[in-house]
């Protein structure tokens, strides 16, 4: 008959052990000596994960307001385009995705740095004597938001601090933070259209500070940098020895009284990573198509640079690769009329929206240049019942069901964002019920003197 023994052995200052003998028909089997373990659950969430923080999610969920059941809602505070339907992109972009699908060619997986024929393409649009280049300087990623990252994640590494627009696109610091590289917000002048105060960007600068982050066109400024302006920029750069991460997504949306410059063309010897997609001036952000530009025309990155990219690139194996098969044709064929008559909308919107506001006593837009927004200085002193921009914007949702972005969540209070993206008529109602609400709330030098008495 066979017998299981299992003793166990404590000792007053050792974990108990289990002593395990079997014996098989006479025959003893030790299987030896095991820590007893009480296992138990203990999943939790990583690092990463709790370093990871979006401000615009946390102050638009924190924002517990409904909007007036009476009038309709208008949002004015999401960067997509495609919302309301009023800018679809060009047939050219949906035909030609649309004939790759069906070649069933494209099914597959590509280099995760996207397919050679594809950096071609893009190499090829780019491509000028002031900035020459080639396939091998394309990165192709999933939208413009994973170029940001990739090109942070190889610019920096844990400890250091990258230099960032105040007020700026949030991503930035979501990611940055997430990597535990530290954030440094250098200010842009609303006074002077949004350009960079260069003293104290430069003032920022030290040992640690691994890249200088430039946004133009801007997020959530609308504004557009002059030649002059990003060449003083570059000069800051090239004294300190700080390569650029450029976030030109909204590159080539500039009004027809602007020039854009990437500002690439403008340099020979600061290293840039210029980051790019389709999803604003072809106006499909949900497709995820994006790039990185590699300038480094004095090998500055070298070798290192280009294969950290690489190897960061095979973490997701690519981007989408049916629109991939699509590119070139969507790069050289859709029609210049495309890009201007969604220029013109933007531009209209823009005016009637700076017109409109301009006009209500206690705010001051600042006139945009391009990209698809418009940014608006709340005089909080004339309404003092408000905080700040985040309460001024919740009561505008509560009372006329208008929202906009404080602008809190760009690190810059005391202003809100306007997205210009949407249809002509809901601009004016949504300008006209701004007006109504500030004239309800509005107090003159005298009477914000007496309701600050009263608190």
């Amino acid at each position: 008959m066979d017998s299981y023994l299992i003793q166990v052995n404590g000792h007053s200052n050792r974990a108990p052990v289990l002593d395990i003998h079997l014996s098989t028909n006479g025959n003893s089997l030790s299987l030896g000596k095991v820590k007893g373990r009480k296992p138990r659950w203990a999943v939790r969430a990583s690092e990463m994960s709790k370093k990871t923080f979006n401000p615009v999610r946390a102050i638009v969920d924190g924002m517990k307001v409904e909007p007036n059941p009476k009038k309709a809602m208008i949002s004015l505070s999401l960067g997509d385009p495609t919302v309301f339907g009023n800018l679809p992109t060009n047939d050219e972009v949906t035909q030609a995705v649309k004939k790759v699908l069906d070649s069933g060619r494209y099914n597959g997986y590509a280099p995760s740095v996207g397919y050679q024929s594809c950096r071609e393409a893009v190499a090829a649009y780019y491509n000028c004597p002031e900035a020459p280049l080639e396939a091998q300087d394309v990165i192709l990623t999933s939208g413009c938001s994973q170029a940001i990252e990739l090109a942070l994640a190889v610019l920096a590494n844990p400890g250091q601090n990258i230099l960032v627009p105040r007020p700026g696109f949030s991503l930035y610091k979501t990611l940055a933070l997430s990597m535990g590289i530290e954030v440094k917000l250098y200010n842009l002048l609303p006074e002077k259209s949004w350009e960079i105060d260069l003293k104290h960007l430069e003032s920022l600068v030290d040992e640690k500070t691994a890249c200088l982050i430039v946004n133009n066109p801007s997020n959530p400024c609308g504004s557009v940098f002059s030649k002059s302006h990003l060449q003083k920029i570059l000069a800051v750069a090239s004294r300190q020895c700080v390569p650029i991460l450029a976030d030109e997504i909204y590159g080539d949306m500039v009004f027809a009284d602007c020039k854009y410059e990437p500002i690439a063309t403008l340099s020979t010897n600061v290293p840039i990573l210029s980051c790019g997609g389709l999803a604003k001036r072809w106006l499909v952000p949900g497709w995820r198509m994006g790039w990185i530009l590699i300038h480094d025309r004095r090998d500055i990155f070298g070798n290192e640079i280009r294969d950290g990219l690489l190897r960061l690139s095979q973490r997701i194996l690519g981007p989408c690769t049916i629109v991939q098969g699509a590119l070139e044709h969507i790069l050289h064929r859709t029609p210049p009329e495309f890009y201007h008559n969604t220029l013109s909308i933007l531009k209209s919107n823009a005016d009637l929206c700076y017109a409109a506001l301009s006009a209500i006593p206690g705010l001051q837009p600042v006139r945009p240049a391009g990209a698809m927004y418009l940014m608006v200085e709340i005089e909080m002193e004339h309404f003092p019942e408000f905080e700040n921009d985040v309460e001024f914007t919740e009561r505008l949702i509560s009372e006329q069901s208008v929202f906009c972005l404080p602008a809190t969540c760009f690190e810059y209070p005391n202003f809100f964002r306007v997205v210009i993206t949407v249809p002509e008529e809901m601009i004016l109602e949504a300008c006209s019920r701004i007006q109504e609400f500030c004239e309800m709330h509005y107090q003159g030098a005298e009477g914000a003197q007496d309701m600050e008495c009263d608190k």
